[in-house]
């Protein structure tokens, strides 16, 4: 009950109505955290596509500036040597079909699996588990790749994937609460930015329709458009 109680006074403490400048509402939200832990800070950017038309969903990775101050698990499912590539990159987890069989008895303890192009038929087979749970490594998003190395790496210094779900919003954590204010920004700014830049062709008339910021458990915050840009 506590949660509801914080949350109804940070309600009629904080205008929700109004729209704010972006380094506005990110000071707000440093100030009005009442948590006993580190809250994110989380974007919802509305986007002005039709979700059903395969055409017009957006899917993509951007390294975040500043990092997002979350800790990955990674995976590496590769032959040995790059296994140790992946490992010296700083993986947690590296394995091929020992792997592969952990995955299939339901061991799902990573945040994110990266595999080298001659893996995808093995991951094939556990396709049922890492699906539902939006792992499945995808070329796109540089999650299959021969530079392990480099994939490790951008997944430890803060890369983010996003894709719309289907109500045309597209969610991140673009850091923590404990984040200075400019830093904060220069994500929020970074993420809009690649967001902006991913517009199908499909997709007529105006694509970003509103931008909203909140930490875990506080209010939502709309944000000012322009000043992103």
């Amino acid at each position: 009950m506590k949660k509801t109680k914080n949350n109804k006074i940070l309600t009629e403490k904080i205008d929700t109505s109004k729209i704010y400048d972006p380094i506005e509402a990110i000071k707000i939200l440093k100030e009005n955290s009442y948590t006993k832990f580190e809250e994110s800070i989380e974007v919802a950017i509305n986007l002005g596509i039709d979700s059903n038309k395969t055409d017009q969903n957006i899917r993509g990775v951007i390294n975040l500036p500043k990092g997002t101050g979350k800790k990955i698990k990674v995976a590496v499912l590769a032959n040995v040597e790059k296994q140790n590539e992946g490992k010296d990159a700083g993986a947690d987890i590296v394995g091929e079909s020992d792997l592969i069989e952990s995955i299939s008895a339901g061991k799902v303890d990573f945040d994110l699996i990266i595999a080298t192009p001659d893996m995808m038929s093995s991951i094939g087979k556990v396709a049922k588990i890492l699906g539902p749970k939006g792992l499945m490594p995808n070329p796109k998003l540089g999650t299959v790749t021969q530079d392990i190395k480099n994939a490790v790496e951008n997944a430890k210094a803060g890369q983010v994937q996003y894709k719309n779900d289907k109500a045309g919003i597209v969610h991140a954590g673009i850091g923590k609460i404990n984040f200075n204010e400019n830093d904060l920004l220069e994500n929020l700014k970074a993420f809009f930015t690649s967001i902006s830049k991913s517009k199908p062709d499909a997709v007529k008339g105006s694509f970003v329709k509103k931008v909203t910021i909140a930490s875990t458990m506080g209010v939502g915050l709309e944000v000012n458009l322009t000043s992103l840009r």
